[in-house]
């Protein structure tokens, strides 16, 4: 064997090794592992995508073996592995994997447990509606450009024209060499939004932007702990996302067994294996790591998933999910790298960089079809003219034709003769005798008129950049009418977590508390006002076996403070509380509160800032009455802070907000009231855990029921009475006349369903301790008062009875009446029903009448 040294190239080992290498990684990066800023695709999704759009699998064709996609994809674009083609294809059909799959599958395409999918040839899959939409549209309308395939028999696309952010809407995750990408999908119709608020304004910040997108939407839901992970990710490109699932604590009966309490895990993180969780659970249970667990089984069907984790008689609920989170998947880091190829080249990307590299895509797209529109328009319109001079010239041409030697010779003449270009002579050579009568005539001028308009319009398109910004915008509302799904993911506050709360809407709202300890959240709006006396709507799905316990109206931004019958006060921001359906249950509040099994909510407080010049006034079963500043509560550890000393049986009903000059007044369920002042000399301020004073002398079986404060300004025009008054007769029982007194009002709300205003003046200011006088005469002996509260002309209140119906009235809708009054009906009740709680609803906090339906 001879050896040709002009072939031997003497080189250095390490350039060669260093080169080849930066070679292999850069056709790794771009070629395989990293994403398309533009379409959000990586070659291989890309190549799938098209050969099912070329073997016409659209989604009004029948399904085909996915065999046939695999092979199809490898025989033209794609020359790897089946399996890796084929892996792709599943992930693209997975509804747990894909936020908005781009391919319907028919057959075992895998699930949730990490189970295989069948094999290719047994499944079979074509294109979702959104592909076609979406991606695939347009393209062959010379939108995007296209290059030869690996071995230049057939053509395939650099990129698909994509009319949504793909990359953000399905995410993607790749490992390439020496740099890997991980991008979590987000919300169709927040993803437009977020788009059309930067084509309104291109100078928007990060920041600004997630207002419309506030944080990914995974396909299976959970829960994202906290919002800073999602700043970073969005401002600096990387950022860790913590996802924990769906919990609730719930009391399971099964045949022959005592009760217990369950942790029923109903949504996992993505990309977690439910398998392989219920595997690690027993695992830890086993290793005695975890205590408390009697038993955990998986009972997901086709409805939803359930995972029950029954618990030990002894065990607390709370901290056996708490050491879940910690040492379990149902708790997972999301590792957010957003890092794609833009021209070519791997870039980490900020969220107003992804949507601002495909808006540039989208111009160019939309300016390149239109460009193709008023080529294919012109070309079309070429035509029709020359067919409009053959008409013209009608008998002249058929005379040239029928003397022409061949047809060669025509089109020459033809050219010749009546300045036609070759395209316009061949299309009257090629016209039908048809097409000579007078309405074909007719049909040609017509299009000829339309195309000239089109090509107008065309032109105009081109011109204007903001015609193609209206069109990119008409686009993606179309999708997201036609495509866009319910958020699944909620963003929840994490513990000690500083939030922005620009990023979420101060909006009115509604919190419902239950008797068996169920809490939800509604927008005020979701109840429109209603005449007096109508049954009102269900609120909740409330169990027979529980009721309303307590009602509160307030604004996203409040802070809301919980007292337990203990004397114990927790806090949580009104927007952490998860916001539910008018039907639905709401979440246990242990899930959001470290209440301990013997410790219940008494009453909740909306409070918008801790100031110094105001006082909480906390009222307890026995009559006890303490005034203690707000800012002492503003620093309230997460197990809660001691608000009142109770003695022994007592406990916290009732807490108000109130300043030094407010008076204060008190009612029972005989219907009696009581009216004092708050200041120093009736109501001395103590610390925060002192014990309080006598509020009110209660008769036989009475008992007080409700408290409420009458600002300054009202008190300052009420006489005073120094004698103990323990009933009072008034003269009259009329109505009272609106045009003289203007209110502020005590309404006083019974059980059955009755209610009135009485004009404050009717209240004396008495001294602490007293009996009061009488505040209502009741209908019937069953009756009793649930209710008072201070309310003005232009207040709204809503009512919620024992089985969830909820009511919102107009206060002046009430007739104002005397003490001695029995009032008149307000809510219908059905018979074994009863009025539940009152609560006014707050001034909206844009300063505009709240919505109405």
């Amino acid at each position: 064997m001879t050896t040709h040294p002009e072939r031997i190239i003497p080189t250095d080992l390490s350039s060669e090794m260093s080169q080849s290498y930066l070679e292999y990684a850069m056709s790794v990066i771009v070629g395989r592992a990293l994403p398309d800023a533009r379409d959000g695709l990586k070659p291989v999704h890309r190549r799938i995508l098209f050969a099912m759009y070329e073997l016409g699998l659209t989604p009004d064709r029948p399904f085909r073996k996915c065999a046939r996609v695999v092979g199809e994809v490898l025989g033209k674009y794609h020359p790897h592995g089946d399996t890796a083609v084929y892996d792709a294809l599943v992930r693209m059909a997975q509804n747990f994997s894909m936020r908005d799959p781009l391919i319907e599958g028919h057959g075992n395409f895998g699930s949730i447990d990490n189970d295989p999918p069948a094999a290719m040839r047994y499944t079979e899959s074509r294109l979702q509606n959104l592909s076609m939409n979406a991606l695939l549209r347009d393209i062959e309308a010379e939108t995007v450009d296209f290059i030869d395939n690996f071995d230049g028999s057939q053509q395939e696309p650099i990129v698909l024209p994509a009319r949504i952010p793909q990359l953000l809407l399905n995410g993607s995750s790749g490992i390439a060499v020496g740099m890997a990408t991980n991008i979590p999908p987000h919300n169709l119709g927040e993803l437009v939004d977020g788009a059309i608020a930067m084509i309104h304004n291109p100078e928007i910040t990060n920041t600004e932007l997630m207002k419309y997108i506030p944080g990914p939407d995974f396909p299976t839901g959970a829960q994202i702990l906290g919002r800073s992970g999602i700043k970073d990710a969005y401002t600096n490109g990387r950022g860790s996302i913590t996802m924990r699932g769906v919990a609730q604590i719930e009391t399971i009966q099964q045949r022959g067994r005592p009760e217990r309490e369950a942790i029923i895990v109903t949504e996992l993180p993505y990309q977690t294996n439910k398998a392989a969780l219920i595997e690690k659970i027993a695992e830890l249970v086993n290793d005695k790591r975890i205590d408390g667990i009697a038993d955990i089984r998986d009972e997901s069907d086709r409805d939803g998933m359930r995972i029950v984790i029954e618990l030990k008689r002894d065990a607390y609920p709370r901290v056996v999910l708490n050491n879940l989170y910690k040492q379990t998947p149902i708790q997972a880091n999301f590792g957010a790298n957003m890092l794609a190829l833009v021209n070519g080249e791997p870039q980490v990307l900020t969220l107003k960089d992804f949507l601002e590299v495909f808006l540039d895509f989208r111009v160019e797209v939309i300016t390149r079809r239109t460009n193709y529109e008023l080529r294919k328009a012109e070309e079309r319109d070429h035509v029709l003219q020359g067919l409009l001079v053959a008409l013209a010239n009608l008998d002249a041409i058929i005379q040239l034709i029928r003397h022409a030697a061949d047809t060669a010779t025509a089109k020459r003449e033809l050219v010749d003769q009546f300045g036609l270009s070759e395209v316009q002579a061949d299309a009257i050579l090629q016209m039908q005798l048809r097409r000579l009568t007078a309405l074909e005539s007719e049909k040609i001028q017509a299009e000829h008129e339309e195309l000239l308009q089109k090509i107008t319009d065309l032109r105009d398109i081109l011109e204007r950049r903001e015609r193609v910004d209206h069109i990119i915008e008409e686009e993606l509302n179309q999708l997201k009418t036609t495509h866009a799904t319910p958020r699944r993911t909620e963003i929840i506050q994490e513990d000690g977590e500083l939030i922005d709360l620009d990023l979420i809407a101060n909006e009115q709202a509604v919190i419902l508390l239950t008797e068996q300890g169920y809490i939800k959240r509604m927008p005020v709006s979701t109840f429109g006002q209603q005449s007096r006396a109508t049954r009102g709507k269900s609120a909740a799905k409330i169990k027979e076996d529980d009721g309303v316990e307590h009602f509160l109206s307030c604004c996203d931004h409040d802070y809301i403070l919980f007292f337990s019958d203990r004397g114990v006060v927790y806090v949580l921001g009104a927007y952490q509380i998860p916001s539910s359906s008018r039907t639905a249950r709401g979440v246990p509040i242990v899930q959001m509160l470290p209440i301990p099994k013997n410790e219940k909510i008494t009453s909740m407080l909306a409070v918008s800032e801790f100031s110094e010049d105001c006082y909480l006034i906390m009222l307890t079963r026995q009559g006890y009455i303490k005034k203690t500043v707000l800012s002492a509560y503003s620093n309230i550890r997460a197990n809660g802070l001691i608000a009142i000393t109770l003695s022994e049986g007592d406990q916290l009903r009732w807490v108000r907000l109130a300043r030094e000059e407010d008076s204060i007044i008190i009612g029972t369920r005989k219907g009696m009231a009581i009216h004092f002042k708050a200041d120093s000399e009736q109501l001395r301020p103590t610390g925060r855990t002192a014990r309080g004073v006598k509020s009110m002398k209660l008769k036989g079986t009475d008992e007080i029921i409700s408290v409420d404060i009458l600002p300054s300004q009202v008190v300052a025009n009420i006489a005073t009475s120094e004698d103990e008054v323990e009933d009072e007769t008034l003269e009259t029982e009329e109505i009272i006349s609106e045009e003289t007194n203007v209110g502020p009002w005590v309404l006083a709300i019974t059980t059955g369903g009755y209610g009135k205003r009485v004009p404050v003046s009717q209240f004396r200011l008495q001294k602490r301790a007293g009996m009061g006088v009488k505040a209502i005469r009741f209908k019937n002996d069953h009756d009793q008062l649930v209710a008072i509260h201070v309310v003005n002309q232009d207040d709204e209140m809503m009512m919620v009875t024992n089985r969830g119906i909820i009511i919102r009235q107009a206060v002046d809708a009430i007739t104002p009446q005397s003490r001695m009054a029995t009032g008149v009906r307000v809510q219908r009740l059905d018979e074994d029903d009863a009025i539940a709680a009152v609560a006014l609803v707050p001034p909206s906090a844009e300063g505009e009448d709240p919505e109405s339906e």
